[in-house]
């Protein structure tokens, strides 16, 4: 990890157009499956509150008037298949899914906060019924990557609407650098509240044009890092000419765009535009526009299964896409992307590599859920670099990418790409 500190950092560039995440999650909802890793173990396998790495979280409601701040309650540790001592649950006055068990957990010691303020706090969306699995994801995540540390952190659940509330319980319990929020309304809101925040780690970004407030950062899973890294990676093949096959997506129509704006910031000419009709008669005409075109490359803006049905059309070309493809496709898709390449973060396509090595792995069964928990063990460890004051640079590489802190307070975000070939995914290439 490279640091370099300073109380102000200059801005910068106007960032990319962000990843909405609220979105992505909305469509994915009534898809996931269970999450297995939500259960609890027992109350007593619990750091005591206080002690070094222990999670503490704060209740729902502000503290009562006149008294300062709230009490901590240390919680109940994770499933077995984190790393022990990780906290779940919460407590709270509405249950997220999947954490009715961790709710039941007998209540822990409670300390008071003023005496012992949390280093961190993790602002997340756990009791809302839209985000609380990919909150409790991102939860699970901070908690395996703090397991290790000696770093004390406190977790504060909201729901839908109240994220301003939760941010206000994390300040008055003292802590010194704020982690979200997830979901890019809340980020919204919080920009639009205003107010003097403490150094905070949000994990989306604002619409494109937004002005984040004093001390924001932004850590985020945006599709469109992905579509300029494959803009850089065609430049770099030597392509001269692309072509853009999509559909109506509004979050594949980012990822083209992201492609676009750094395809022409590298020289390139603008994409042939071209629109996907799944109709046999149309695909066919897909691919005769194609062969008129006859781009160098072709970016498949599309999601897994349109990709998959779309590629046997384009011929011999170098063909690039989102890592939406990479969701536990069925083995026939696996073949008819053959040579297809796409990004993906290194929690997934590395999982023996430096940035999991001392990170307990959690499968949730959807490569979503998997990205978010890398998205917490970032936030952890992007946290702890803040904790001194806001560094005016950093660079690390994570779990979710090598991760470069820009000037306007974004962090840059590469992964590694990956290429299905004969039916598996295999490494193409690394930053």
């Amino acid at each position: 990890m490279k640091v370099r500190r300073s109380e102000q950092v200059p801005r910068g560039r106007t960032p990319m157009p962000a990843l909405l995440l609220a979105s992505l999650l909305v469509s994915l909802t009534l898809t996931l499956p269970a999450l297995s890793a939500a259960q609890s173990g027992a109350a007593s396998e619990a750091k005591p509150a206080g002690a070094p790495g222990a999670a503490s979280y704060l209740p729902p409601a502000p503290p009562p008037a006149g008294v300062p701040g709230a009490p901590l309650r240390a919680a109940p540790p994770a499933s077995p298949s984190m790393a022990p001592g990780t906290a779940a649950g919460t407590v709270s006055s509405a249950a997220a899914p999947g954490r009715a068990d961790a709710d039941a957990q007998p209540a822990a010691t409670e300390a008071p906060v003023a005496a012992n303020p949390p280093r961190l706090a993790l602002v997340l969306p756990l009791d809302s019924p839209v985000y609380g699995r990919a909150a409790e994801a991102v939860r699970a995540g901070f908690a395996a990557a703090a397991a290790p540390t000696d770093v004390r952190y406190a977790v504060v659940a909201h729901g839908d609407g109240d994220v301003r509330a939760a941010i206000d319980r994390a300040i008055a319990a003292g802590a010194r650098v704020v982690v979200g929020p997830l979901v890019r309304d809340d980020l919204k809101a919080i920009a639009a509240a205003g107010g003097d925040l403490p150094p905070t780690i949000a994990l989306n970004q604002l619409d494109e044009g937004g002005t984040l407030p004093r001390r924001v950062y932004t850590l985020a899973l945006a599709i469109e890092s992905e579509g300029a890294q494959l803009a850089r990676l065609a430049s770099a093949d030597g392509a001269r000419s692309v072509a853009i096959v999509g559909g109506d997506a509004p979050l594949q129509k980012r990822f083209a765009a992201a492609f676009t704006g750094e395809w022409i910031l590298q020289g390139g000419g603008p994409p042939v535009v071209l629109r996907v009709d799944r109709a046999p008669e149309m695909l066919a005409l897909l691919r005769r526009e194609l062969q008129k075109v006859a781009p160098d490359a072709v970016l498949l803006a599309l999601d897994g299964e349109d990709a998959a049905l779309v590629k046997p059309y384009l011929g011999q070309v170098s063909a690039f896409t989102s890592s939406q493809v990479n969701d536990r496709q069925a083995p026939e898709s696996l073949r008819d992307l053959d040579q297809v390449r796409f990004v993906e973060i290194p929690w997934l396509a590395d999982p023996t590599g430096p940035a999991s090595a001392s990170v307990r792995r959690a499968d949730y069964g959807s490569a979503t859920l998997d990205r978010l928990y890398a998205l917490g063990i970032d936030g952890f460890r992007v946290a702890q670099a803040f904790g001194d004051g806001p560094p005016e640079t950093l660079e690390l590489d994570g779990a979710t990418g090598h991760l470069v802190l820009d000037r306007s307070r974004h962090f840059l975000r590469e992964g590694v790409v990956l290429q299905f070939r004969e039916g598996a995914v295999v490494a193409a290439g690394r930053r």
